[in-house]
């Protein structure tokens, strides 16, 4: 019989994924949210245009690149010995390798996409009509974002957080080359399966990915009745 400490040492690992994903998720809901809007809105100029592609682009590496690729790069550049590291240990602030705060940054790069594109979507989908009055009666563009756009793209929102949520929860390259495996800071459920099955201790792998097929039914049930919600709208 399993015993009680096992048990708890599974459940941590759960909660440290559902922790990242949480946070995650919010922050791309603060900050990628105007990102998708703006992406969305019609360019003016050749070179914002253009800009706007390229930028697409990089938000898309992550659906094309192996997650420890990009895991390896953020390694070093989140090292103390170069790049935004090195910055953070000259100011005397801790360096962001092996520890929560690094797996947000390193979750939120990794799951951008997964988020931007049913929100970006969702924002081409508002007809210019409604914008062009909006405009009329709200001169504030933040209060005009806040109070007419967001409410227009409510579902593609709902939907990206999902996704992104979902996403989170079952990543294990990126987090696994940024954070390591520290109990009940950097290992997620992923990574304690991981170590299960090189343990050969599949009891505890299977309660753990269990879980994990559980959240992702419930999880897919709910995108899938959001885009079913989305396409009658």
């Amino acid at each position: 019989m399993m015993s009680q400490f096992l048990i708890s040492d599974m459940l941590l690992p759960v909660w440290v994924s559902i922790k990242l994903a949480s946070i995650t998720t919010l922050c791309l809901l603060l900050f990628a949210t105007p990102l998708a809007y703006w992406l969305a809105k019609p360019s003016r100029g050749n070179i914002v245009g253009r800009i706007k592609i390229l930028l697409m682009g990089i938000i898309a590496m992550p659906l094309v690149l192996p997650p420890t690729v990009i895991g390896f790069y953020l390694l070093l550049l989140l090292s103390p010995s170069v790049g935004i590291g090195q910055w953070l240990i000259e100011h005397n602030i801790s360096p962001l390798v092996f520890t929560f705060e690094g797996l947000v940054i390193g979750s939120i790069i990794y799951s951008l996409p997964f988020y931007i594109q049913p929100v970006y979507a969702q924002f081409l989908r508002i007809p210019q009509s409604v914008m062009e009055v909006a405009s009329l009666l709200e001169p504030s563009r933040l209060r005009r974002f806040i109070k007419i756009v967001l409410p227009q793209a409510r579902i593609g929102i709902i939907l990206g957080g999902l996704i992104s949520f979902a996403h989170t929860i079952g990543e294990f390259g990126v987090v696994l080359m940024i954070g390591g495996s520290i109990s009940g800071e950097t290992k997620v459920v992923s990574i304690a399966i991981y170590e299960q099955v090189e343990a050969l201790n599949y009891e505890a792998a299977h309660l753990m990915s269990g879980i994990l097929i559980i959240m992702g039914i419930i999880m897919v049930a709910l995108i899938a009745a959001v885009s079913r919600l989305n396409q009658r709208l």
